[in-house]
């Protein structure tokens, strides 16, 4: 528990310090939203293709896979379910409330996670390989569409191959799988140049936290409560029951799938929101509120099914 109370001091000192560069307009009004397109188009696609490229296959498609799916895929269709045919929300809204929902932080906090709780570094590849190579191309042509305001079939299917994000992890995961050595001269750039997402996106975060109050009137409450419950509660709970009931899994296999349904919800998700400027508000208060929350529940689920 030690590391998991490392990693969530370590973001939340970087979101402080984001909060009173904010506070004090350190790099003037508009900072948060420049910082935010490089992340989304520099930082983040470096930092993908460095994970994927040195991840183990073998371990890329464990059983971690498959139930990553399912328990990610409940939510995220609670929510839709919700939110748009009982509280009619637009398209765009639902697609951020449903990735607030469950799409989790394989990278700020599950790498640090992975490492100091279940002792494998690359126990969240599966995860991150799930959600940028799956979640994130289908919920950024949805934003991507939406946002536009009409259904060009050529912008939909050109859509995955000219977002940066999705070009990065798929370049990183052929060389995974085609066992390239690439020398340290190509490597090293984006090593470099990937290092400073992590960073660079949570203090973004904590830039759009000045002048703001979490759950505000009029901030749709009820979506961040229903996401973020669907995220710490619901998700957890579905991959200990598709892990150990459906796939038979017990002891640290078991513990491995349920520590990484309850991460938080991804600063990814508030980057995404903000990029396409659709369910920000939402998609803060969620990654806020889940990240909070987030360590208690870690420290239960350890606390019944740590070895």
């Amino acid at each position: 528990m030690i590391g998991v109370l490392v990693g969530f001091a370590i973001i939340a000192v970087i979101i402080g310090v984001g909060y009173l560069i904010g506070r004090i307009g350190l790099l003037g009004e508009h900072a948060d939203y420049a910082l935010s397109r490089l992340a989304f188009f520099v930082l983040s696609p470096a930092l993908l293709f460095t994970v994927l490229a040195e991840a183990d296959v073998a371990r890329l498609f464990s059983d971690v896979l498959p139930i990553s799916i399912i328990s990610a895929v409940v939510p995220m269709l609670v929510f839709l379910l919700v939110a748009r045919f009982a509280w009619r929300r637009s398209v765009a809204d639902v697609t951020i409330g449903a990735l607030g929902s469950g799409y989790v932080n394989a990278n700020n906090i599950g790498i640090p996670v992975a490492v100091y709780v279940l002792g494998d570094a690359s126990a969240s590849a599966p995860v991150i390989l799930l959600q940028l190579l799956v979640i994130a191309p289908l919920a950024l042509t949805v934003l991507d569409v939406s946002s536009h305001g009409h259904r060009s079939w050529g912008r939909i299917f050109l859509q995955p191959i000219t977002n940066p994000l999705i070009v990065g992890s798929a370049a990183g995961l052929l060389v995974a799988v085609l066992g390239l050595d690439l020398p340290d001269f190509v490597m090293e750039p984006f090593t470099l140049v990937g290092s400073a997402a992590v960073p660079v996106i949570l203090l973004t975060f904590g830039m759009s936290l000045h002048g703001r109050r979490v759950l505000a009137p009029g901030s749709a409450r009820r979506d961040v409560i229903l996401a973020s419950s669907l995220k710490l509660v619901v998700m957890p709970i579905v991959a200990w029951f598709v892990g150990h009931v459906l796939w038979g899994l017990s002891g640290h296999e078991l513990f491995v799938v349920v520590v990484l349904a309850a991460l938080p919800s991804a600063q990814n998700v508030f980057n995404y929101a903000q990029r396409y400027g659709r369910g920000v508000v939402l998609a803060r208060d969620t990654v806020l509120i889940t990240t909070v929350l987030s360590l208690p529940v870690l420290v239960v689920v350890a606390a019944i099914l740590a070895a």
